[in-house]
């Protein structure tokens, strides 16, 4: 710590989040085109929530004396090309913690709705039409959740009372967890045949990126579910839009490539398709639990403890 007050820019009004010190000038800014404050004086940049890399990126060159740049998502893929003008030492730390029950709450909602048919027989309300008939279940459907972490485990917590006959579960590298073993991206191939959903939760990274292609996509069974609430750029679009347009797959998307999805894309009208606006962490839960965490992270900050969630550090 210097021996001035330090800044700590927030996209909240400080006195909304309870338990902070007392020992910070908090500034708050949610990304708008005026800075609160001098941003050189800033120590604890907190980005603001669900805005372009553009804008979270804008006020990192200004800040020669910062030292912790903490986003409010679980992927940081949008901060990390802002970093490498960063004095070395920055700790870079996500909101592990805030989005999984959200996260894994819309992802069974995107499982049932799609099996059960729910956008159709809201299209048929719409109408005044019975559409009734025999759809598929999610008990007794064989599971693959790509992305088995913190996300993907909450996402299992929330099948098991769902009598799914078999979770299998996929990370960057093979390891044992508490929910069973995890298979590492290489056993994809012989792995996505079985499954009847197909869940990417997994961050995007140079691994992950396109990581749902052609190939991928062809290995799925007839029939198969893909559902992608990681990031859109994990799926190949037009290798997904040529498999929905046959009939052979269904897809349900809380984020795409590209994002937002403009108006007069294919992906909006293909067959077999139910697509969120991004909102898997976007709940009543997000403030109170985001709120918390940097009350928490702080609190250690100010003390000089690690901090919790620390995914690198610059240098």
């Amino acid at each position: 710590m210097t021996a001035t007050t330090p800044d700590v820019w927030l996209p909240f009004a400080a006195d909304e989040i309870e338990g902070l010190p007392d020992c910070f000038r908090y500034r708050r800014w949610d990304g708008e085109d005026a800075y609160p404050a001098d941003p050189g004086d800033c120590a604890f940049y907190v980005t603001p929530y669900m805005k372009s890399p553009a804008v979270t990126l804008r006020p990192l060159p200004a800040m020669p004396d910062l030292q912790v740049v903490q986003t409010l998502t679980a992927g940081i893929d949008h901060v990390l090309g802002g970093l490498d003008g960063l004095r070395p030492g920055v700790r870079l730390c996500n909101a592990r913690g805030v989005h999984e029950a959200s996260t894994a709450e819309l992802t069974l909602t995107l499982i049932l709705a799609s099996l059960r048919g729910i956008p159709g027989m809201v299209r048929g309300q719409d109408h005044e039409e019975w559409r009734s008939g025999f759809y598929p279940a999610l008990a007794d459907k064989s599971v693959l959740i790509v992305g088995h972490g913190s996300v993907g485990a909450a996402i299992e917590d929330r099948l098991i009372p769902f009598e799914c006959a078999r979770v299998t579960r996929v990370a960057r590298s093979a390891r044992t967890t508490a929910h069973g073993p995890v298979h590492a991206l290489a056993d994809l191939p012989r792995l996505l045949p079985d499954a009847d959903v197909v869940i990417l939760s997994t961050p995007l990274t140079d691994a992950t990126r396109g990581l749902a292609d052609a190939g991928f996509l062809s290995r799925m069974k007839d029939g198969a579910l893909l559902v992608n609430v990681a990031r859109g750029p994990v799926v190949d679009t037009a290798a997904l839009l040529a498999e929905l347009e046959s009939g052979r797959l269904r897809a349900a998307l809380d984020v795409t490539e590209p994002e937002p999805l403009p108006a007069g894309h294919p992906l909006w009208h293909a067959p077999n398709v139910l697509i969120t606006p991004h909102v898997g962490g976007s709940t009543s839960a997000f403030e109170p639990r985001a709120k918390r965490l940097l009350a928490r992270q702080l609190t250690r900050f100010a003390a000089g403890e690690p901090l919790e969630n620390t995914v690198l550090t610059t240098g």
